[in-house]
């Protein structure tokens, strides 16, 4: 069985079982004047990572395996979005109000699209989903059944907060996860540190991490 080098030990994986999710590279999180930037956060941090997720992608692309992609966002009339979610961040500019990308976090809005770089290839499945973790309130956990697949790898936005919640809710059941360190990020790098540990620690509690090299070197092999 091919593996990749990870921590906190090797990652056992089959071709036909592991698939990709790229967590929310929205342009809402990623851009300047998206929904990120108006808590406050430097969007270049995120910015930073585009190229490693194209990559990873590219590596999945090219060997054939699903590539997922997310999108946190709501409908118009925010119906599945409860006001614990809306009414925190930014009291001038909520999710739902008129953000220079639209309405911010809303489905049909500019600003909730996945960055142009990262651009879902004809075929692959966005999620949209109305929650932190990718499992929440979507099919996902039927459309992996439907395809056989109990392994996937990680990236996207942010760290500890979507990405860390969907690895979770993958470990809950019954899948096994491996995060690419450097296709993800946090607008706070000690935020971003402390997931990967709390992932790794303890024999993979929840998962495994690797860097993208690592990840692509072994669907190469």
């Amino acid at each position: 069985m091919p593996t990749i080098k990870a921590a906190p030990f090797d990652f056992p994986f089959e071709r036909d079982s592991i698939a990709l999710i790229v967590i929310d590279m929205q342009r809402d999180f990623v851009e300047p004047g998206g929904f990120g930037a108006t808590l406050g956060n430097d969007v270049s941090l995120l910015q930073a990572i585009i190229p490693t997720v194209a990559a990873l992608i590219g590596g999945f692309r090219e060997a054939g395996l699903p590539v997922i992609h997310t999108r946190e966002c709501h409908r118009p009339d925010l119906s599945d979005c409860p006001p614990a979610k809306r009414l925190r961040g930014n009291p001038s500019l909520r999710i739902g109000d008129e953000g220079p990308m639209g309405r911010i976090l809303i489905a049909d809005a500019p600003g909730a699209d996945i960055i142009p770089e990262l651009a879902p290839a004809s075929g692959e499945w966005v999620i949209d989903k109305p929650g932190k973790g990718a499992f929440y309130a979507t099919g996902l956990q039927e459309y992996l059944d439907r395809r056989g697949i109990r392994q996937l790898v990680f990236a996207g936005v942010t760290t500890e907060v979507c990405v860390q919640t969907t690895m979770r809710e993958a470990n809950d059941r019954g899948y096994d996860g491996l995060l690419a360190t450097d296709a993800t990020e946090s607008y706070f790098p000690a935020f971003k540190q402390a997931a990967i540990e709390m992932i790794t620690a303890q024999g993979g509690i929840v998962g495994w991490a690797a860097p993208v090299a690592a990840v692509l070197e072994a669907l190469d092999a």
